[in-house]
């Protein structure tokens, strides 16, 4: 089974935003994505990152993945299918609709430390933004 590492990064709060999408294929194979995204906040980038992750797997044909997030916000909506901000519903009700769509799902929370990947390609996307501007 494949595993995602996913990460949403903001250059303020709200500010310039990105994703960062890692794919481990565990046969020595990986896939990075560094995604720009327009001006939102920290929670926003994290939802437009799972999003992004989870139609990523789609468009391989990956319906049997495990997801590592460093996002408790969007661990424990998962979990609990569920969110209190009426911003965050639209996502929530998203990313269970594409969830449906896998054989096997899975997602765990992790320390930073153990999404460094994932981050690194968040905050990439956002520089890439930075530098258009002054280019």
């Amino acid at each position: 089974m494949i595993e995602v590492y996913f990460d949403g990064a903001s250059a303020g709060n709200p500010g310039l935003s990105g994703a960062g999408v890692f794919i481990n294929f565990k046969d020595g194979r990986v896939e990075e994505k560094s995604i720009p995204l327009p001006v939102m906040s920290n929670h926003e980038a994290e939802y437009e990152a799972f999003l992004l992750a989870l139609q990523s797997c789609i468009d391989l044909g990956m319906m049997r993945a495990s997801f590592r997030t460093d996002s408790q916000l969007i661990d424990k909506a998962i979990e609990k299918q569920f969110v209190r901000n009426p911003l965050y519903k639209p996502y929530l009700h998203r990313a269970l609709e594409l969830i449906e769509q896998f054989d096997l799902f899975y997602l765990k929370w992790v320390p930073s430390k153990s999404n460094r990947q994932a981050d690194r390609l968040a905050r990439h996307a956002i520089l890439k933004q930075k530098n258009s501007i002054y280019e």
